[in-house]
Order: structure tokens, then C-alpha cells, then sequence
């Protein structure tokens, strides 16, 4: 906010300059002009060095990080309250956190900020690769209605649906707003500063101060729009939110891969986990996976959403 109010009083204050030295002529006017150039290139400066830093981005990269890392923070602690971790466990916390950092790099420290400008969008990824426990491969699982650890062929099914619904809803549709708001990001950021870069130079040449002064109030509107409307924090989440579709869609599919039903988590409170990290009931969710397989063989779009969250 600090550097927003800057930019803008420097642009402000540069255009009414470049107005005023338009409307006189003598000595005082080339005064107006350089003075007028000096802010405007001060404020190009200082445009280019927040775009490539995105403030309000880098505070949500920020945000999102300290909150992962306590969510790490309070599972290896209950780890530690059951007692007995074994190697495996600290195999995977440390593989976590080096995932974790890899993500979320601390900013602005040996050049390893996160790209702000990708080519694309690409939901952000905080978390290890996933490994199926070693087993046979060739091994028949055969799921009965019976005590499997809480598995069973309609549960499985369920949660095939629930991919579906992720991948062609929920995924689809913050990879779209996703590169809307990376677009419009990257057309602000070299609108604003071009604006008041030309702007510096025609101040001095132009006789006209009307030109500066409406470009130097354009491009404080471009800004204000950047960075007064957070484009660059809206892109970050939802970077974020795709990244938690796109684990949700892998804690699924590992889940359902593994062959040993008793290496699988209890059924039951999957099912729960996976409702309660959608925002829905048990019952919710078995009545969206009903919907999907039913829209999907008639061949119909289904138009509900597998997250309530957000």
C-alpha cells in the first residue's frame, strides 16, 4: 500500500506538472518539464521494481506458506503423541518440508523468488511425489461387501467419480480464471511503466502538456488497478486452490492404486476426510458421485462443483 500511494502521488504530482508547463511559456516552464521528467522517470523506477516484486503476491506466497508449514508442524507432533515413529516417518516429514520449501522459497534471498510472470498457469505444488508401498503387481484384489478396512467396490467407485468431478469442474475452472488474472497481471505490469516511461521523455520535447498529464493519470489508474485490486494476490490463490484440487486428486488415486487394502487409510474415514476437505457431508458426496455417474451416461455436463469451499 505504501508503495501504491507512492507511485501514484509521484505520477499525480509529475502530470500536473507537465500540465502546468503546457499552459505557460519562459524560464519557469523548462523548470515544470524537468521536474516533471525526474518524476516520472523515478516512478518508471520504482513500477518496474514492484512488478517484478508483485507486494500482495509475494504476502499471499508468504501466507499460504506459514500456513502449510504449521499444518506440517501439528501432524509430525501427533506423529510424535502416538508414539514410536519409525524411519519411514521421518523419511516422509523431511520430504515434506523440502517439498514444502521448494514450493515457497524465502523471497528476495539469492534469487529465489518464485517466477511472477510464468508462460503459463500451473497450480502450485507443496508436497512429495507419492509412492505406492512395494507389493506385488500382479496380485488380484478382490473387494467384497465384508470387512475389507472399510473398502468396498461402491466406495471406490465414489471416489472415481469424485476425480471426475475435480478434474472437469473444480480444476477446469480455476485454471481458466487462473490465466485470465496472469493475462490481465502481465498487461498491467508493462502497460504502467511503458506509460510513464514515454511520458518522461515526451514531458521535455513535447510543447503540449495536455499528452503527459493524461498519460501520467493513466497510467495511475493501471496501477491503482494492479495493485489497489491485488491482481497479482487473486493469481496466487488460485494457483493455491488448483494445487489443493490437484492433491486431492492424488491422495485419491494413491489410495485407490494401492493393492494391500490393509496399507490403504480405514475406508470409512476417507470418505469422511475427503467430504469434510470439500465442505460437504458424507451423504453430499455420495449423492454427487451418484450425480456424475448419472450425467455421464447419459452423456450430459454435470453443473455442481465437487468444492463448497471455495
Amino acid at each position: 500500500m505504501l508503495l501504491l500511494n507512492s507511485i501514484n502521488m509521484l505520477t499525480l504530482a509529475a502530470s500536473t506538472m507537465a500540465g502546468v508547463a503546457g499552459s505557460y511559456d519562459g524560464a519557469p516552464v523548462l523548470a515544470l518539464k524537468l521536474s516533471s521528467a525526474l518524476l516520472f522517470s523515478a516512478a518508471t523506477g520504482m513500477l518496474l521494481a514492484t512488478n517484478k516484486i508483485q507486494p500482495s503476491q509475494l504476502a499471499e506466497e508468504q501466507r499460504n506458506t506459514a500456513r502449510l508449514f504449521k499444518q506440517l508442524q501439528t501432524q509430525i507432533q501427533t506423529e510424535i503423541a502416538i508414539g514410536n515413529p519409525s524411519e519411514g516417518d521421518v523419511r516422509d516429514a523431511i520430504e515434506k518440508v523440502l517439498a514444502l520449501d521448494k514450493a515457497y522459497p524465502l523471497p528476495l534471498l539469492g534469487g529465489a523468488m518464485l517466477e511472477k510472470f510464468p508462460a503459463k498457469f500451473e497450480a502450485a505444488r507443496w508436497w512429495p511425489e507419492s509412492r505406492l508401498s512395494s507389493n506385488d503387481e500382479d496380485k488380484i484384489m478382490e473387494i467384497k461387501n465384508n470387512n475389507n478396512n472399510g473398502w468396498n467396490v461402491e466406495l471406490e467407485e465414489e471416489m472415481r467419480e469424485v476425480i471426475e468431478v475435480l478434474k472437469r469442474k473444480d480444476m477446469e475452472d480455476y485454471e481458466r480464471l487462473g490465466n485470465i488474472a496472469l493475462k490481465k497481471n502481465k498487461g498491467f505490469a508493462v502497460s504502467a511503466p511503458l506509460l510513464t516511461g514515454i511520458v518522461a521523455l515526451g514531458s521535455v520535447f513535447s510543447g503540449d502538456g495536455l499528452v503527459p498529464a493524461l498519460a501520467g493519470a493513466l497510467a495511475t489508474v493501471v496501477n491503482a488497478f494492479e495493485h489497489g485490486g491485488q491482481v497479482g494476490m487473486v493469481f496466487e490463490m488460485y494457483r493455491t486452490c488448483g494445487g489443493f484440487f490437484q492433491l486431492l486428486e492424488e491422495t485419491i488415486e494413491t489410495a485407490i492404486e494401492e493393492k494391500d487394502l490393509d496399507k490403504r487409510e480405514n475406508g470409512e474415514l476417507f470418505e469422511m476426510k475427503m467430504a469434510l476437505q470439500l465442505g460437504r457431508s458424507v451423504s453430499q458426496l455420495r449423492e454427487l458421485a451418484t450425480k456424475s455417474a448419472s450425467c455421464r451416461i447419459e452423456g450430459r455436463e454435470i453443473h455442481e462443483f465437487a468444492s463448497k469451499l471455495f
